[in-house]
This record gives structure tokens, sequence and C-alpha cells, in this order.
């Protein structure tokens, strides 16, 4: 092993969740190229390595080092270098020149001890005095915080979310309890917590260690769909992931039981466990679907017969029978739910309902999961609509420091009517709170594919509303004429019926191009993004037109690869376009990207109005307008006058977005969808995900790969059973089922 000492002066790459860096570092003769993991991989920080030389085929010499330690910079080039490298917020090349310039080599020492003296530098007030202090102070104790974790082989972004939550205190809150790791900072896990805990010598059996493996398996049930497990389940479970005896376990799962949290009961003749919060939201849903079923409703003020046939002449359009009982039965209904296929006429029943309510002076809110799947309503209905979280009116609570809804059963929606589309991707905690906020007499339609995926979430709400059989619904199964012109449409169909589908047939909108290997099925898609596909529809736009869809995450045909693949062959680099390292991707102006978690605190401004507005939603796809390395910030525009801007560490909530996974694009239509049909996990190559795949599609639908494994989709039809207790309460209901949720409110 040897030792190199130098300067960072040039970050190659870095992976901010291990800490993985590539550096350029200048020694005290000459300058050479190092790769490891550093706790802080800061320019201008001097760095003591321990490692070896080795020659990479590509790149030359490199030296590979397991070991650092670091100095802050003592010269003025080098503390310039660190400050413009990004390193302290609102610092930038032109302000670090400048402090630089006035302090010397007094200035860490300044920033540190003598904040209020860098006002003296035109361009920094008090205030922006005071931050500069405090991102020292913080990037300081992070190092120390993230260097004492390296040895438990914690990853960089790891250390940053426990120096979030804990402050210079990390070393000791986890010293105490490791395992608050798993319950505290997002991502951490049981795993790593208990690792970390082995090297500080806890005991395996200790209260800490059981309880927080219980919750750790629960949880990871719940986010595979699940809102319970079955009891011996979850005690084998935990007996081989704890390797203590089974006694101590249901001992402690007593125990944790009679403390709160967890819940355990008879369901359907075995006892089962919850995490509290999804045995309350069950009951819950349960409870207020029978509530508002049962309600004496806002009565219609004319003839619902006439309403239809008024409806049908103002629209042009003639209603089938069906449609005709949909409509009449959603009117009569407390809660009523239409579920149908592609082309079977769901928007035009929606129109018709939101028609009738309106005319009769009954207010009605519109509803769905997502922001695209509402902005598609309201391009489809004429009337507006928003995602299920903007109606509840979800906000920040300061108080709380937690995210709650401002409309509950306390302060009830203003509605006589909701309709929600898009509902097989609500899960169990989600209609919790929308069916609580709904007043009693309101009527509530329910609108969606049962067919489709499965809610990201835990429960499966809808397909356990119909399969009850106490909630009333309709199936609409007809495709209407114009529908049935595509092949998108039909082809959906014969799929969802264990059909092969018909493909390339002139002048339809349906192809498979058969390519074998993952490389020939990449490199195609690449071609028919940048070429193929906007030759042959002159007026396709790149990338607002065309998504490519597909199953997984990883590999060469996963949206992470496929996303860096598809950025090199669209979005190519060039010396105008500004770009950002984040983590293991890069962001590049003009780049295609996606909001990836709900954030409803980030604010939006309008250009076109000059409006503002709070909230963007996971799903939200838009284009990368400017990047500013000295503001630390950049500025993406949704919806074409949206602009939203994020602060560098922001990013995280972003991703690339010309690929994304068949279950983040539930909700949205594009006008071309592509997908890759190779070899997949059999729990992702299913007929339930290939048929949403497709409907996603409007104008044309173009998978790559072999017939063969588009048969082996068609004829999955593996659908993991999800542990969800919702049909099962909605079914004790039904007549004999002996139960009565009203009954307490009986009089004695």
């Amino acid at each position: 092993m040897e030792e190199q000492i130098g300067v960072l002066t040039e970050r190659i790459y870095r992976n901010a969740e291990n800490g993985y860096t590539v550096a350029v570092f200048q020694g005290a003769d000459e300058s050479f190229t190092a790769t490891g993991v550093l706790s802080d991989a800061s320019a201008g920080r001097r760095y003591r390595l321990t490692g070896y030389w080795k020659e990479h085929p590509v790149y030359g010499r490199q030296f590979s080092f397991s070991e650092h330690s670091a100095e802050m910079p003592d010269t003025d080039a080098d503390i310039e270098l660190f400050l413009a490298s990004g390193a302290l917020k609102g610092v930038g090349k032109k302000t670090a020149a400048a402090i630089v310039g006035t302090f010397g080599a007094d200035t860490l020492r300044v920033i540190e001890e003598e904040p209020h003296r860098l006002a003296q530098i035109g361009g920094i007030g008090p205030k922006k005095a005071a931050d500069i202090h405090e991102s020292f102070k913080e990037h300081r104790e992070l190092a120390e915080v993230a260097l004492h974790f390296k040895q438990f082989g914690v990853s960089i972004s790891a250390a940053i979310k426990m120096y979030g939550l804990y402050g210079a205190g990390a070393i000791e809150a986890v010293k105490e309890n490791p395992y608050r790791l798993a319950d505290e900072v997002y991502g951490m896990g049981f795993k790593a917590a208990d690792r970390i805990a082995a090297k500080l010598g806890h005991s395996a059996d200790s209260a800490y260690r059981l309880k927080s493996g219980i919750v750790y398996l629960l949880s990871y049930f719940v986010g595979r769909g699940n809102t319970f497990v079955p009891r011996s389940l979850l005690l084998d479970k935990a007996t081989e992931l704890l390797d203590v005896p089974r006694d101590d376990i249901e001992e402690c799962l007593l125990e944790m039981v009679f403390e709160g949290g967890l819940h355990i009961e008879n369901l359907e003749g075995r006892p089962v466990v919850f995490l509290e919060a999804y045995f309350v939201a069950e009951q819950s849903v349960c409870r207020d679907l029978l509530r508002l079923d049962r309600a004496e409703l806002k009565p219609i003020c004319a003839d619902v017969e006439e309403l239809i046939a008024a409806t049908e002449r103002a629209s042009g359009l003639k209603l089938s029978e069906n449609q005709k009982y949909a409509t009449r039965e959603s009117l009569k209904s407390g809660v009523f739910v239409i579920t149908g296929g592609p082309g079977t006429g769901k928007t035009t029943i929606i129109n018709a309902i939101i028609n009738i309510l309106q005319s009769s002076g009954l207010k009605t809110g519109i509803a769905a999961p997502t922001g695209r799947a509402a902005k598609r309503i309201t391009e489809t209905s004429g009337h507006e609509a928003s995602t299920i979280h903007r109606m509840l009116e979800y906000f920040y609570s300061e108080g709380e420091d937690a995210m709650r809804f401002g409309r509950t059963a306390e302060n009830p929606l203003d509605c006589d009517a909701v309709i929600v589309d898009e509902s097989s991707m609500i899960d169990i905690l989600l209609m919790q709170h929308l069916l609580a906020a709904i007043p009693a007499g309101a009527r509530l339609i329910v609108v969606g594919d049962a067919d489709q995926l499965p809610p990201v979430g835990a429960g499966n709400v809808l397909r356990d509303m119909l399969e009850s059989e106490i909630i009333r619904s309709v199936k609409l199964s007809e495709i209407f004429r114009q529908a049935a012109e595509s092949l998108i449409v039909v082809n959906a169909h014969r799929i969802n019926r264990g059909e092969y589908p018909a493909c390339n047939e002139k002048g339809k909108d349906f192809f498979l191009l058969q390519r074998n290997g993952d490389a020939r099925i990449l490199e195609t898609i690449k071609e028919l993004c940048a070429t193929r596909l906007p030759d042959y529809y002159a007026d396709c736009d790149i990338l607002r037109d065309i998504q490519v869809l597909t199953p997984v995450r990883k590999g060469l045909l996963g949206c992470i690869n496929l996303n860096r693949e598809l950025q090199t062959a669209l979005n190519p680099p060039a010396p105008h376009k500004a770009e950002k390292p984040f983590g293991d991707r890069v962001f590049r102006e003009g780049d295609k990207v996606m909001q990836i978690k709900n954030n409803y605190g980030l604010t939006w401004r309008r250009l076109s109005d000059a409006s503002f507005g709070e909230g963007m939603f996971n799903g939200d796809v838009g284009f990368v307008k400017s990047i500013d390395a000295e503001d630390g910030c950049m500025t993406v525009v949704f919806d074409e006058d949206r602009y939203v801007t994020y602060e560098f560490p922001q990013l995280a909530e972003l991703e690339l977005a010309y690929a994304i996974t068949v279950h983040k694009s539930q909700g949205s239509e594009f006008s071309l969808i592509l997908m890759p049909v190779s070899w997949f996990p059999a729990t992702l190559a299913t007929r339930n995900l290939l048929y949403t795949a497709v409907t996603r599609g409007k104008r044309a639908a173009v998978l790559v790969g072999t017939e063969k494994r588009l048969w082996e989709m068609v004829n999955n039809t593996e659908i993991k059973e999800r542990y969800s207790g919702l049909c099962a309460r909605l079914r004790a209901f039904l007549p004999g089922g002996g139960a009565d949720i009203f009954a307490e409110e009986a009089p004695a």
C-alpha cells in the first residue's frame, strides 16, 4: 500500500449514494487521477490517500485508494477552489474570488469565527453572511459524521440524512440505539442498522433489535402492496431474519400490540398482523363506504331520463343502454363503481353525469390520483379536475412538521357529488382520507379499469370494492365504433382476454418490431426515437410525443440505462448547454424530467399571466429550461408555462423521463408509446402490465422484441396475491353476514 497527498482540483465523477469518486488531485510534483470512496469530495481540500496504482484499460494510470483523511485548504488558491466548488450554499465562482480577494489565507477563519465581516463584500448582506457561516459549519460537521460512519459502510447520502435528523449529535444518537436508523432515516433499512449495531456490540436478542425487525418485515410487506401479514408467516420470517427463538419474537410481538402501533385480529379464520395505520385505514374505508352508501341523497330535481336525453342532444352522442344504466344507477346510489377497458365509453358517461349533476344545481368535485390524469379529465370533459390531494387541500403543517389534509370529517368537502377517475391507482391510505372528507348525502362515483395494475401503495381498493358485491357497480364491455378502428383498443381487449394481439396491419396503430437480444432492442428503440418515428409521423415532437415505457428499472432495458442512452441520443452534450451532475445521473438543459415525489410546498409560476401556485406531484413531466451553477439551482418548465426552480439538493426529487416504468405511467396518456419486449422477471412480465402499457398509447403503440416474449406476457396471468382485508370487511355487511357497523349508533 502506498500513500499519496494531493489537493482535489477537479471532480470527474461522484456517486452521491455511496461516495465513489473519480477526481484529479494536484500532488507535490504532478497531478494524478484517483478513484475511491470520499466522505466529502470538495475541490480545494487536501487529502491523504492510502492505496495502490493500477492501469485502467481506457483511462490509463490511476491511484485506487481505500482509506483517506482530509484537511481544510490553506493557500489562497486552494481556498478559492474549495469555495467555488459549490460546497457552501450561495457561494459560486465570483463570490469565492471576492471573499478570498478580501481575506486571503484568513478566509476560512473569518467564515467560521467572524462571519459578519463577510458583509464588507459587495453582494453579501448580513443574511447571506450568516447563511455562508451556517453552511460552512454544517459542511465540517457533516464531514465528521460521514467519516465516522464510513467505517460501518454507511453511504454518503445516508450520512447526509442522519446529519439532517440528528445534527452534530448523530454519532451519539446512533451509538445509543442503532435501530432508530431503520425507523427514522429513509432508505437506511433494518439490515444496515443491524450491521452497525453488531459492530457497536449490541446483543442479538435486544428489545430494540426484535421490535425493529418486526416493523421492518411488516413494512416490507406493506411496500409490496399488502395491508397485513398472516401471523404465522410473520413469525416464520422474523425467526429466519433475527435468528432468535420463535417464542421470544412472539412475546415481543404481543408486547408491541399492547404498546400500540400494531394490531392483531382474526380475519377470515386466520390471525393476521397489521401496522396500526393500515388497520385503522381499512376499518375507516369500510365504515365510510357504508356510511355514504346508506345516506339519504340530495335529490335530482328533474326527470333523469329527460336529463339523459338532453345530454345526448347537447353532446351529439347516443348513449348505449349499458351507458344509460350506468348513468341512472350512479345518480341513484350513494356509492357506485363504473369499470371498463379502453374504448368502452367511461369518459362519455363521466361527461353525461357531470352535465346532469350540474344542471340540477349539485356541486360536483372531479378528481384523479395524479396530476396528468386530472389534466386529461379536464381536457376531455371541459370541466376542471384536480388531484385527490389538491381536492383535499393537502398542506404542510409547520407546528406538526408534517403534511396534513385540510378537508377532513370535521371540515368536509363542499360537494354534493364526487367523481374519481383512474381509481385503480388509489391505495388504502388515500382512500381513507378521501372518504372521510365526503359529507353524508353526497354521491361518490368511482371510475376505473380494474384490469390495470394495482396501486403502488398498499391495498387493492377498486378490486376489493367490486369483489365485495356490496357496492353497486357496472362493467362496460362494448367497444364503440370509433374506438374499434384502433388496434390499440382492440388489442388491449384481446390481451385482457388472453388472446394474442394483431400487429403490423397496414394503416393501423399497433406494431411489433422483431428483434433478438437486449442490445439490438436497445439500439432499435434509440433509432425509433431519434429518427424513424419522427420521420414517419411528420408532426411528431421527439421529446413531447414519444414515451418509452419499460417493466423494470435496472438492466440494459431498465429505465435507468434507457434514460442514459436516450439522453445521449436525443439531447447530447453541447457547449451551449449547461449541465449538473447529481449522483449517478447528469441533468442537462433540454432534458425531459419527471417529478418522482409529491411536494406540496414547491412553488411554481406562470410567465403568461404572472400567477403563482404551490405543489408538484409524483408523475409530473417537464423540461429543463436552465441550470445556474452560481446560484445552485435548476429551472424546469411543466405544462409549457409552469416554471419551477429547484435548488441543487432538491434534484433528488427529479429523474430523467425519456423512459419511465409502466407503473409510473398509470393515469397518463401519451401520443406514441414504445416498450421493449424481452426477458423480464415473471412477476413483472405479466398480462396486466402489458395491458396497462398498451392502453397508455393514444396514436400508436410500438413494441420491440420477439413474438415469443410477447406471447409469454399475454399468457402470464400471475397476479401476486395481496393481503388486503377490505373485501372481507365489506362482505360481512351483506345480508346474512351478521355485521352491523352502525349498531353502536342505535338507541338503547
